[in-house]
């Protein structure tokens, strides 16, 4: 048997992600009390578990989970994805700033460009970081935006102007380029598939099923989930259907969402039960709520795993198909693939 190549064992692998934010509505990190609370939490978990020297710190912190130390994240919604040989970016939210940050280092594989964003709608928390983004500003790059929506281009402009932010798109020293994309219609970005479908949202929404080499990723926010069944969901089901990885929306508890109906936004045991119907394989939440604490948001994660116990136990007592999902609540600086 011939060795495998380098280079084809590159081409087999699929999609990787980067979660470059996931707060949900705006920035927001744990206030400096909260940080002092949550500091001496650890120190007493340190004492706890019985070590006392400090050469033992490391040792215990590899011990705890990245939220457990530094909590979820600051930052709204980006989401990096990559494939064997192109890149795309989901929504423009504040996370942007440190994608844009890792292409200036030159440490992107994607450095020049082109760069394609797809957006999902236009709430602030999605484009807040988008005239952070420098590649705006280097001369002869190529960066391409894609949305559903028909405002697409004059919303993009719109935040490059003056009195709101210094530098007018005129000025801008990239192309840029503008795509309205048709509702359910597949098209490619390289080696890459992507279709738009609608999420349940109070303003137009739209999700992504990406795919490459088999794999398919479901972007699914913001979406409240209002439509649960097969029936009600109806030609957007397929953004669900046997996807590898699908990226949910849970930024209240399940009691919440009585409280916050119609603001577009869901739990994670609705992510769950659509998971569990639709054979989706590992399942990420996000959007997580702006005044959640790292207690809060560790507390659902929590709730979380009991529901999906439950369900678990409850198929097995009633002899039905349980399809497991592997699930997690991400955190800024997550990364993932699909190989």
């Amino acid at each position: 048997m011939p060795p495998i190549k380098l280079k084809e064992i590159i081409e087999s692998m699929s999609l990787s992600f980067k979660f470059w934010g996931v707060r949900g509505s705006l920035p927001s990190a744990p206030t400096p009390q909260d940080w002092a609370f949550h500091i001496e939490g650890i120190m007493r978990g340190f004492f706890s578990a019985g070590y006392k020297e400090p050469s033992q710190i490391t040792k215990f912190f590899s011990s705890l989970e990245i939220p457990q130390l530094g909590g979820y994240g600051a930052a709204t919604t980006c989401v990096e994805v990559n494939s064997p040989k192109n890149q795309i970016i989901i929504d423009g939210g504040s996370g942007l700033r440190g994608l844009s940050d890792r292409i200036l280092t030159g440490t992107s594989g994607h450095g020049r460009g082109p760069f394609h964003i797809l957006m999902t709608h236009f709430h602030w928390d999605h484009l807040i970081g988008i005239p952070f983004f420098t590649p705006h500003f280097m001369p002869g790059t190529q960066i391409h935006y894609y949305a559903v929506q028909p405002e697409l281009e004059s919303i993009i402009r719109s935040i490059f102007s003056k009195p709101t932010f210094p530098v007018p798109f005129e000025s801008l020293m990239s192309k840029i380029h503008f795509h309205k994309l048709e509702p359910r219609k597949t098209f490619n970005i390289g080696d890459i598939e992507i279709t738009p479908y609608k999420l349940d949202h109070p303003d137009p929404c739209w999700g992504y099923r990406i795919s490459c080499n088999n794999k398919i990723y479901a972007h699914c926010v913001d979406t409240e989930g209002t439509r649960v069944t097969r029936e009600e969901l109806g030609e957007d089901l397929p953004l669900y259907e046997n996807a590898d990885l699908m990226f949910f929306d849970a930024q209240y508890t399940f009691p919440e969402l009585a409280e916050k109906a119609n603001w577009g936004h869901s739990a994670s045991q609705v992510g769950l039960e659509i998971a569990l119907r639709e054979n989706v394989k590992h399942l990420l939440f996000t959007h997580h709520d702006p005044g959640a604490t790292i207690q809060q948001i560790s507390e659902i994660k929590r709730q979380t795993g009991e529901y999906y116990k439950w369900r678990e136990n409850s198929a097995r007592e009633n002899h039905e198909n349980f399809n497991p999902v592997i699930w997690d609540f991400v955190h800024e600086g997550y990364e993932f693939k699909l190989k």
